[in-house]
């Protein structure tokens, strides 16, 4: 995707009407305008709860009916949003399981330095040096995130007027796992790929150092640093030609320069980068003032500020009151009339319709009914927080009209007449039953264990009761889990869930009950051994794992990614939860991965 923004101009161009193609919420949020669209798909402008606007991008359909993209989305969107730097954009929320998978990152009002070259010509060099060094802070930011960004590129660069804001970073590895790549369908420019990438050879962050340079050449020229052509010609001159560079000012040809090597392992590191900018701004300390950009650049932040609210929808009318009183009220209770003419209060601006739940997203106990946790989004909150569209009403909304006075005074002589008969059986029978009691009493005591002879088993009054404390499947008592962390499952190696402690030990083919097959598996191979793959939006547990039905014999490694959690159920009655912490290094002897283990002995149904 291109960016949060796409034409400059003014402010009709920015925040594009909908068209009838285009959703009135996504997921809750009101949509107020479309700031642009790409080759990965829309973007739109909405509001959080609090009034914060955020940048929502759907992807479009086609990469939505291809199950490797929307697995690799999931994973790089877990990964961007422990993206916290004062240069990126955080993503705050996102759907891989949806029809049309999307996102929500912070909206930034600025242009794209694509969309300012085009507009106002190359940026001054005092310009240039403050740009590139804040998006060699993000890039150390993402990189640490174990990110690559492969696609970085102007229009994946947003200036605002405290610096620059790198975005999109991660999403062109998904679209890369896609049959739409090899079809038509451009993902990523030409023009600022790295030679590595260009070839079809392994991508690294000294992949996105080179695109530093080619950004740094663009902005401070106003063109391509391999010139500008089909896409074949371009990709030939990055792999084999030296870049033109004649028109980069001094003051930059060192920085551009090294950052262009076309051997990954020559270019520069993050804080070599900013220190080069250090060195050609001739200042031991990099300061960005106010006015870091030109005066039409600074104009088209102003613009792009004033970001439109949603239209206001008018709510559905109120459903009529129910016949019978509501919950918690008793017939004779004073209650309110129910109003015949008012309407119930819409949301805030920017807060759409909440979606009490969605199906992918399983309902977690913690949570109040009616409610999806969230980092952001309108549908964090319960039902009952907005009385806006799609909301039930207050109870007190819904009641009858208060009763006559006259019906009240018989309701109360009625209940003060029952509660004088009751008392009077009540007193009869404690004292029938008291009188019974003594001549047991005489006659000699109860049995020991607190049951009396000829009672059917009836407990005494001080008789402890018998320890009732089950789990949730109502037919055990819950077992405690065990829990073992950090453990480097080797390939070829298997874990024993019933051991004491569970460690690595040597086999993979001889009915284990959770193996690290050689070929790349993670294997339930013990008769009635089964897997399951949570889905990056479920919390592991106990509950979880017995909900979910989605058996497997084996999961591929490749499926797996650092957070990702797997049931595993042994044939021995065993219930296991499997956390991946992580794989080992290409360069390692070894190949193993590194994983939590939760051990609930004897816990299935």
């Amino acid at each position: 995707m291109s960016g949060q923004q796409q034409d400059p101009g003014s402010s009709s161009q920015i925040f594009q009407p909908l068209a009838g193609d285009d959703p009135a919420t996504i997921a809750g949020y009101r949509i107020a305008a479309k700031l642009g669209a790409g080759g990965m798909g829309k973007v739109y402008l909405s509001y959080t709860p609090g009034g914060r606007p955020v940048a929502i991008k759907v992807i479009r359909p086609e990469f939505g009916e291809d199950p490797e993209f929307r697995r690799r989305f999931a994973q790089e969107v877990q990964s961007a949003q422990r993206v916290q730097g004062l240069f990126t954009a955080p993503v705050i929320d996102a759907d891989a399981d949806g029809s049309q998978p999307w996102l929500a990152t912070a909206y930034v009002p600025g242009p794209s330095l694509a969309d300012a070259v085009v507009a106002h010509g190359a940026l001054p060099v005092q310009a240039v040096l403050l740009l590139i060094a804040g998006m060699a802070e993000a890039l150390h930011v993402i990189h640490g995130a174990g990110i690559v960004h492969r696609d970085l590129k102007p229009s994946n660069v947003l200036l605002a007027a405290d610096g620059p804001r790198v975005i999109d970073f991660g999403i062109a590895y998904a679209a890369d796992a896609t049959s739409l790549t090899g079809s038509g369908v451009t993902i990523g420019t030409p023009s600022f790929m790295a030679p590595e990438q260009a070839a079809g050879r392994k991508v690294t962050p000294a992949t996105d150092i080179f695109a530093l340079g080619q950004v740094a050449a663009y902005a401070a020229t106003g063109a391509p640093a391999f010139g500008e052509g089909t896409s074949h010609g371009v990709l030939y001159r990055i792999v084999h030609e030296e870049p033109d560079l004649t028109a980069v000012p001094a003051r930059l040809t060192d920085l551009v320069t090294r950052c262009l090597t076309k051997d990954p392992a020559g270019r520069p590191s993050i804080a070599e980068i900013i220190e080069l900018c250090r060195t050609a701004n001739a200042e031991t300390v990099l300061r960005r003032p106010e006015d870091w950009l030109p005066a039409p650049v600074a104009a088209d932040i102003t613009v792009r500020a004033a970001a439109p609210a949603p239209v206001r929808t008018p709510p559905p009318p109120a459903a009529a009151p129910a016949s019978a009183p509501s919950a918690g009220y008793s017939a004779t209770a004073p209650v309110s009339p129910a109003p015949t003419s008012q309407a119930p209060a819409t949301p805030p601006p920017g807060f759409g319709p909440p979606q009490p739940y969605r199906p992918h997203q399983p309902h977690h106990p913690t949570q109040p009914a009616g409610a999806r946790s969230r980092a952001y989004g309108p549908t964090q909150y319960p039902a009952q927080a907005y009385p806006g569209a799609g909301h039930p009403m207050p109870a007190t909304m819904n009641q009858p009209p208060v009763p006559k006075e006259s019906a009240g005074r018989r309701g109360l002589f009625i209940v003060l007449a029952a509660a004088l008969v009751f008392g009077i059986a009540g007193g009869a029978t404690a004292y029938l039953l008291g009188k019974d009691d003594e001549k047991q009493t005489q006659g000699g005591s109860a049995p020991q264990g607190g049951q009396e002879k000829g009672t059917g088993g009836t407990p005494e009054p001080d008789a402890k009761p018998a320890d009732t404390s089950v789990d949730e499947a109502g037919d055990k008592p819950a077992p405690e889990p065990a829990e073992y962390n950090g453990i480097n499952l080797t390939a070829g190696y298997h874990l024993t869930l019933a051991d004491e402690d569970v460690r690595p030990q040597e086999g993979e083919d001889a009915g284990y009950e959770l193996s690290y097959d050689t070929g790349g598996y993670l294997d339930a191979e013990s008769t009635d051994g089964k897997l399951v793959l949570l889905d990056p939006s479920q919390v592991g547990s106990l509950e979880a794992c017995r909900a979910d039905t989605r058996f497997a014999e084996n999961i591929a490694t490749e499926k797996l990614s650092k957070g990702r959690q797997v049931c595993v159920f042994t044939g021995t009655g065993h219930i296991g939860l499997v956390t991946v912490q992580g794989f080992s290094a290409e360069d390692s002897p070894s190949k193993y991965m590194t994983l939590d283990l939760t051990v609930w002995r004897n816990a299935a149904g």
